[in-house]
């Protein structure tokens, strides 16, 4: 929770006009009746506060810029005790915003015209309206006006001022045709991001557990089973029941880490470094080939995986592909925030696009929310020991995430390994990693040195577990996977 002193500054920075720009941007968290009669930023932060929107500084973060008060960022960005981020999709809405855009470039003689040319059976209200917010307040009471009905609104822009209108225009231009996608992806328009969260519990994040920690009894007696190279011709039923894994490197594994964010929107990705560190040690140990690739943007990424897609795999066993970005529903967003559908990850390594890859398994690991909902939990009945929590002071985030399932490509030999489930975020600590890749790295790690066969369905298994023991800014994660491997594949150092 955001210290008190700091907001009741801020507070009193703030005059009434800013107050009521504040309280319209925040119309589509909060209902419209529960902002009537507040006259401060103290009752509109109480508000805030009780939707857990103040629980990290994001969010007023991106509230203040909105209204152009820098001078008050430098108070929260001042505040050394606010050291949580998250990678989640903005609850602040691109509709509302280009409202406020509207608002902000609006003359008094240009709203006096509006109000004149809008014609609707509450004139009455209408003429009380002293600002161009109070008018969009209004209009979409009578339901002249809302994110998916702006006909009206650019028409009359169109008549008193084309720039104006031009604002209009862009946003529809961008507007998704699904009635559950609302964002706006333009130049013009401000993404913004609910960000860093506190946490209420006690220890946990561990640090990646690199393989001279993990305990003696794995020790040196590693089985390599398929993951080896051998002598030995396998049996008829292990061909039959395991992936091959005998080139020498066994594929390549690609990690795409954004880390430096360029626009307002979406903050910097602190501590993702250690979840690309990680990767490349457990993936090298396993005898691929890493390349990472850093900070892309969207359209370099699907470059980046096009000139992948035309790679010759004959003397690759598998593929792994690794994205650690922020994200939403059905997406990751390159480092200029703009989005790549999952879909596009996938498509060029199916079958009928690589051939060389056909009847051999695709890894993919997302590291990213799958929207701006939190993960709850519940009792077990009977219940159990409440598991060790995370502490306070833990400088954790939430990497919100894309993709829902149906979006996902399940042709053969797939595996989508996700942070989190649809629609949830997933967390990460700014110093240590991502809860969900390093707790995958610990377990691949446990599994390759261990005498077990574990298959990479086992593994996840317990990565499952694990994550969905722990608590995260006093909510839960349940990571997802999904799979249509044919076979199992177990993954040994080599």
């Amino acid at each position: 929770m955001m210290d008190r002193r700091l907001l009741s500054r801020i507070d009193e920075e703030l005059d009434s006009t800013e107050v009521a720009a504040l309280c319209f941007l925040c119309r589509d968290v909060i209902s419209g009746k529960r902002l009537e009669g507040i006259k401060d930023a103290k009752q509109l932060f109480l508000k805030l506060e009780e939707r857990e929107l103040l629980q990290n500084k994001f969010f007023l973060t991106q509230l203040l810029r909105t209204i152009h008060r820098a001078d008050l960022l430098n108070l929260i960005e001042a505040d050394s005790r606010q050291t949580e981020e998250t990678d989640a999709r903005p609850m602040l809405s691109e509709y509302r915003m280009m409202l406020y855009k509207i608002y902000d470039d609006m003359t008094r003689e240009n709203l006096e015209k509006f109000k004149f040319l809008f014609n609707n059976e509450q004139r009455r209200k209408m003429e009380m309206c002293n600002t161009a917010l109070d008018v969009f307040v209004e209009m979409e009471k009578v339901g002249s006006l809302s994110n998916t009905n702006l006909t009206e609104l650019h028409e009359i822009l169109l008549e008193i001022d084309q720039q104006l209108a031009t604002t209009v225009q862009k946003y529809m231009q961008g507007m998704r045709p699904t009635s559950t996608q609302k964002h706006v992806h333009t130049q013009t328009l401000l993404p913004v991001s609910m960000d860093p969260q506190r946490i209420n519990n006690t220890p946990q994040p561990q640090p990646f557990l690199s393989m001279s920690e993990t305990q003696p009894s794995y020790g040196a007696e590693s089985v390599y089973s398929d993951a080896q190279s051998t002598t030995e011709t396998p049996s008829l039923s292990d061909s039959a029941d395991y992936y091959d894994l005998t080139h020498k490197p066994r594929g390549l594994c690609v990690v795409i880490n954004n880390e430096d964010f360029s626009g307002t929107g979406l903050q910097n990705r602190r501590g993702t470094q250690e979840d690309a560190k990680a990767l490349n040690k457990v993936f090298t140990n396993f005898g691929f080939e890493v390349v990472i690739h850093n900070n892309l943007t969207a359209r370099n990424m699907r470059a980046e995986i096009e000139k992948l897609g035309k790679r010759n795999f004959v003397n690759d066993d598998a593929l792994v592909v690794c994205v650690l970005s922020h994200g939403e529903n059905e997406c990751v967003y390159g480092t200029d925030e703009q989005p790549v559908v999952l879909r596009d990850l996938t498509l060029p390594f199916k079958s009928g696009s690589a051939p060389t890859l056909a009847g051999k398994p695709k890894l993919f690991f997302i590291q990213a929310c799958q929207g701006s909902s939190y993960q709850e939990g519940a009792v077990p009945c009977p219940p159990t020991p409440a598991p060790e929590e995370v502490e306070r002071t833990s400088p954790l985030e939430e990497d919100a995430g894309p993709v829902r399932s149906e979006t996902v490509p399940w042709d053969a030999d797939f595996l989508i390994g996700m942070a989190t489930v649809p629609e949830c975020k997933s967390f990460r600590n700014t110093v240590t990693g991502s809860i969900y890749i390093q707790e995958l790295c610990k377990q691949l790690t446990k599994s390759a040195l261990s005498s077990e066969k574990d298959d990479i369905h086992s593994v996840l298994t317990r990565v499952n577990r694990e994550v969905s023991r722990g608590r995260y800014l006093t909510h839960k994660q349940m990571p997802q996977p999904k799979y249509t491997l044919t076979k199992k594949l177990v993954l040994k150092y080599i």
